[in-house]
């Protein structure tokens, strides 16, 4: 069987992406929706992953497997879609939720949750889960994992390139032809954006951008955020929710900002985040491939394009990928490469200490009609 499932809520804690890969003869994305969370559960996920949460052992339990349930119904709910027998698919690839992402000393952590035995149990099939937990354990950042898939998909022999994913946090894959793949987080993307929105509008984000563009720039604001210190931290380097939060905007706010101000600031510390980076880490690239919800913020995308006159701005979607099915086909690209006994991980990306066979393996059986 060359058919594997993957599965991911980002750091946006907005729903389940789903998507169904073939890996064979070619990868190919065959299927792929958005379940979002039921209120409740993405309220509960939202607040434990600030960086002041605490949850004791009951909560974090009943936690993790309801996530498993939600990550379950979201598999099934696409093989329904697509007409995919559960028996068709070798595995699936569960990311999971990410609640924590500390993968520098003191702590050296980061923690996944949704639980992968309950998807094995309502699925009937092999899961692989668990995947950056071995990254940082070899002494790497555990994220990005995404650029060894951009690469295989996306790369070009005769282009440089870079990758760019608009998730909760942005993150950037460089393609050089002849070169190792590096890649990076960069900072805040959509989780400031939506978190803001959300607490001001009633709406989990900003359709197209259009509050953020009714706005204006806030220049002091935005070089207090500007001057984060890890911002300018040099690559391998990777963040979270509970790194961008909105405790973390509000030390940088003076109190008498108009909130769709402080909104139209916040693209354009993620544009010019991103900016900066790319001009700093890879200034030759030609062409940047988005992919990620952050693709259909209209104002964003033109935003980068502004400020990167010399590169191709464009969604993965010219490329035959859908930008909000990428990450999780990754991830069923990584259950496939850990089931092959093949590395999942880039050192020269992560930081650690050599390649990795990544993730744990709950075997299928039995599932519940």
């Amino acid at each position: 069987m060359s058919l594997f499932l993957g599965l991911i809520s980002g750091t946006s804690a907005d729903g389940i992406d789903a998507a169904l890969l073939r890996v064979e003869p070619r990868i190919e994305v065959l299927a792929a929706r958005t379940l979002p969370y039921p209120a409740e559960l993405q309220a509960t996920v939202l607040e434990v992953s600030q960086a002041d949460a605490r949850l004791d052992l009951d909560a974090f339990g009943a936690l993790d497997s309801a996530l498993g349930e939600a990550f379950a119904a979201a598999a099934l709910a696409l093989l329904a879609e697509a007409g995919v027998a559960r028996e068709a698919v070798r595995a699936i690839g569960s990311h999971g939720q990410t609640l924590r992402h500390r993968p520098r000393p003191p702590q050296r952590f980061t923690l996944q949750v949704g639980c992968p035995h309950v998807i094995a149990e309502r699925t009937g099939i092999t899961v692989v889960a668990d995947f950056r937990r071995r990254d940082v354990a070899a002494g790497g950042e555990g994220a990005p994992l995404m650029p060894a898939f951009h690469a295989a998909v996306l790369g070009h022999p005769e282009e440089v390139r870079a990758v760019l994913n608009l998730g909760g946090i942005g993150n950037l894959t460089l393609l050089a032809p002849g070169e190792p793949v590096r890649g990076f987080d960069t900072g805040p993307a959509n989780g400031l954006m939506d978190a803001w929105c959300l607490r001001h509008t009633g709406c989990g984000y900003d359709a197209g951008g259009a509050w953020a563009a009714g706005g204006r720039v806030l220049p002091a604001l935005l070089e207090r955020c500007l001057a984060e210190p890890w911002l300018a931290l040099p690559p391998p380097k990777s963040s979270g929710r509970d790194q961008f939060h909105l405790g973390w905007l509000e030390a940088r706010l003076d109190g008498h900002e108009a909130a769709q101000d402080v909104q139209a600031t916040l693209l354009e510390l993620t544009a010019r985040s991103i900016a900066e980076a790319l001009r700093a880490t890879q200034p030759a690239t030609r062409r940047l491939i988005a992919c990620g919800g952050g693709v259909h913020n209209t104002a964003l995308m033109a935003r980068l394009a502004a400020l990167l006159p010399d590169v191709a701005v464009e969604s993965s979607a010219a490329h035959g990928l859908d930008p909000d099915a990428v990450e999780a086909a990754g991830f069923a690209w990584l259950a496939w490469q850990t089931l092959e006994g093949r590395p999942g991980n880039r050192p020269e990306v992560t930081g650690a200490a050599g390649p990795r066979i990544l993730g744990a393996i709950v075997p299928g059986g039995a599932s519940t009609p």
